[in-house]
């Protein structure tokens, strides 16, 4: 909202409105001398537009109030399994707006979506075509693709994080036995190949138990995601890629993504395999049907 509107609101005198802009601007000025310039440059913005909204919608003291008691919610509920912050950033739209600031398109590279709130940095290391699953309920799906760079040459030794929920829609980490389950860390081959046994995604509702979960509820927003795999692919003088696949028959994509994270190039097709049906590496699957779904991964460089 414009300076002027916010001035012309018949909820303020124009005394009023210049005792507000007075204060906003002594606010950002006491950033001034903040040495760091880039750190100046964003408190200042930040403040600039959060006095802004404030103004905007008149904030009552009891809407502040409540906003404090629900950010402090979300800090109780946080820790070092799951992150309440980085989901209500998720369903703000405001992790993909800063994805898509920090991962322009580049000359046909994957393109980038969320990061969600269930990464572990303490995934077990698999050799290629081993299973993922570890045991967690699901469909098997043989995944399989290359990661090259935009100039088309296979990039050999990068790592491939993945991560997904089981066939319930939950992770590992929302379970309170500390298994390790549907997430593994892995290196392409000399010719940049990848392959693993993971499950086939389905669709689940994101942590619906705690402030965020509220939120939504208020709001009249469905928690669901879209069914979907997680990866995180890094190599050296490379762009690290966190992204994930969709799945194309999955009838959420119609109805919508809790966090904003589908993009068209994403959905791909899992193609069901009928029970019987030979698998890639001669799996012994028996009467259990499965999926495939391959994903080609094009890095863009490190700095463009």
């Amino acid at each position: 909202m414009t300076e002027q509107a916010i001035s012309t609101s018949p909820r303020t005198t124009p005394a009023q409105a210049t005792a507000e802009a007075d204060l906003v601007a002594r606010v950002v000025a006491s950033f001034d001398n903040t040495p760091d310039p880039r750190l100046r440059r964003v408190m200042q913005s930040l403040v600039g537009h959060l006095h802004a909204f404030v103004r905007d919608v008149r904030l009552t003291e009891a809407e502040w109030n409540a906003a404090i008691e629900f950010l402090t919610a979300c800090g109780a509920i946080t820790d070092d399994k799951r992150q309440e912050f980085i989901l209500l950033s998720d369903v703000l739209g405001a992790s993909m707006l800063t994805v898509a600031v920090n991962n322009q398109a580049y000359e046909g590279a994957t393109e980038a979506t969320v990061f969600g709130p269930f990464f572990l940095d303490a995934a077990p290391q698999i050799p290629l075509g081993a299973d993922i699953a570890g045991g967690a309920a699901g469909e098997p799906c043989w995944v399989e693709g290359t990661v090259t760079n935009t100039d088309g040459n296979p990039v050999a030794g990068a790592r491939v994080e993945v991560w997904e929920a089981d066939e319930d829609g939950r992770y590992d980490v929302q379970y309170p036995d500390g298994r390790i389950h549907g997430r593994a860390r892995l290196y392409t081959d000399d010719d940049g190949t990848f392959r693993f046994w993971g499950l086939t995604p389905t669709p689940y509702p994101i942590p619906d138990d705690g402030p965020v979960g509220k939120l939504l509820a208020a709001v009249s927003r469905s928690p669901m995601r879209a069914a979907h795999l997680h990866f995180m692919v890094a190599a050296e003088h490379l762009r690290t890629l966190v992204t994930h696949i969709f799945v194309a028959d999955d009838p959420q994509l119609a109805v919508g993504d809790s966090v904003f994270g589908v993009k068209d190039s994403l959905v791909k097709t899992f193609a069901r395999q009928a029970p019987g049906t030979p698998t890639p590496d001669g799996r012994a699957l028996g009467e259990r049907s499965w999926s495939r779904v391959r994903f080609d991964i094009v890095l863009a460089p490190a700095v463009i």
